[in-house]
């Protein structure tokens, strides 16, 4: 299975997952968190080392390209690029970091893909104004990405305004994973509309400092698409609010520039629409992405609610769907997820026929095991088939939606080396290559040598 002439193979992972907190002038949430409530973390463990990618940047990335990665997509921090959040100024340590791990990529053949928000609000910006709650936090998002843009836009073509902008509102605003530990539907409705104004905001700025040359401008989604349990006329109804909300509220935005109509009359009736001015409306419209990464792990299965949701009092997204377990399902146990890869051939296809076949890549895709010691030779080399075929049985599904016409541009694997993740810090193992935090010794799993035969071919086995 051939793919498209400069087909991108890479990976990606993110400033406050792999950095630590070396020389950061502020905090960011999950450090705040971490300082004031240590046991919420696996194992007690933080972001203050993580892959300490910080320190071995030098080391790790010729690693990386040893795996065959060729194309890298990590975050710069906020809260360690700039001194003042109000003027954005810069810290010259955050700065020179940045600037010579950029370098140092492209020294050893990788193509540096820069995001600006996964996840990392500054704690100083949520604690004084509620963080994305604020529209005046978009305005300060918007000078920090243009400061990035300045120091960096020279040698770094891929830019990204946000990372999985769904899940600030399920872990912050819903379910209590992330910090600020909200739960608040009407409140995760108007964090959502916030967000994406904040991302028209940066795009704002990037089109007036790059003019027609060769710079992408985009954001990455992590897309769930929802399949209905049956036929039947409720649990219809279930997935299409399901998509709705989960699904076609970021694509719409991002690439269409306006809101599913269908979505915002629901919310209207419901009395949680968000706040917004025919100014911040036309921004958004004229504010849409050039390249769309998306993040597939697993699918969404829904069914028709239990209870109507006209017997709640309290309002949440989920009044309109329950989920549904599959009988026979295939999953990741460790993890805890479905593994489904037919929906990333789903994703395709629905970019190429409802967004005009908007460009797009594939920019996190991978399987958490934990304990991988388990599947460790003699010759310390984890050997992780489950994840060769993971990525193999999702790159089939990939390579279909290709060969039927839509424009995906690249696969990025999560992660390059097991990085730290959030709540679950070290539990569940996604990388390459392996490190051992005890001692930062880093190694590659088998899965590195495949995928560097399958960076350098551009071929997948059929069989």
């Amino acid at each position: 299975m051939k793919f498209p002439e400069n087909f991108a193979w890479g990976a990606a992972t993110s400033g406050p997952q792999s950095e630590g907190r070396f020389n950061k002038r502020h905090r960011n949430v999950f450090d705040y968190w971490y300082d004031t409530d240590p046991q919420a973390f696996y194992a007690g463990v933080g972001p203050d080392t993580a892959s300490n990618f910080y320190n071995d940047y030098q080391k790790d990335l010729p690693l990386m390209r040893e795996a065959g990665i060729k194309n890298l997509r990590t975050s710069i921090q906020w809260s360690r690029l700039i001194d003042d959040f109000e003027t954005a100024t810069v810290d010259p340590d955050g700065a020179k970091f940045y600037s010579d791990m950029i370098d140092c990529m492209i020294a050893n053949g990788i193509t540096p893909y820069i995001n600006l928000c996964h996840f990392d609000m500054p704690y100083e910006l949520q604690k004084k104004y509620g963080g994305w709650e604020s529209k005046h936090v978009t305005d300060l998002f918007a000078k920090f990405a243009d400061k990035a843009y300045e120091l960096y836009g020279d040698r770094v073509k891929h830019w990204f305004t946000f990372n999985e902008p769904k899940v600030i509102l399920d872990g912050g605003y819903l379910y209590m994973f992330h910090y600020p530990l909200k739960v608040d539907g009407p409140l995760s409705v108007q964090v959502a509309y916030n967000i994406d104004l904040a991302s028209a905001k940066a795009i704002q700025k990037f089109r007036a400092r790059f003019k027609g040359d060769d710079h992408t401008i985009g954001i990455i989604l992590n897309l769930t698409p929802a399949y209905a349990r049956s036929e039947s006329e409720g649990d219809q109804k279930a997935a299409e609010f399901a998509n709705l909300w989960c699904v076609d509220l970021w694509l719409d935005a991002a690439i269409k520039g306006v809101f599913p109509e269908k979505l915002t009359k629901i919310l209207a009736k419901d009395g949680v629409l968000w706040e917004a001015t025919d100014e911040e409306l036309a921004l958004i419209k004229e504010n849409t992405i050039d390249l769309l990464g998306v993040n597939y792990y697993q699918p969404m299965r829904v069914q028709e609610p239990a209870i109507s949701p006209e017997s709640l009092q309290d309002w949440m997204p989920d009044i309109y769907f329950d989920n549904y377990e599959m009988p026979g399902r295939v999953m990741n146990v460790d993890k805890g997820w479905e593994i489904y890869p037919k929906a990333i051939y789903d994703i395709a296809i629905n970019i190429r026929d409802n967004y005009g076949n908007v460009p797009w890549f594939v920019s996190e895709n991978g399987m958490g095991v934990s304990r991988e010691e388990r599947f460790m030779d003699k010759n310390g080399v984890v050997q992780d088939d489950y994840r060769i075929n993971f990525i193999r049985n999702h790159l089939k599904w990939l390579h279909q939606g290709i060969e039927e016409g839509s424009n995906c541009k690249g696969y990025f694997l999560w992660t390059a080396i097991d990085c730290w993740s959030w709540m679950n810090a070290y539990r569940n193992r996604y990388g390459l290559i392996r490190d051992d935090i005890h001692t930062q010794k880093k190694t590659l799993k088998k899965s590195a040598y495949w995928y560097r035969k399958l960076s350098d071919s551009n071929e997948l086995d059929a069989d």
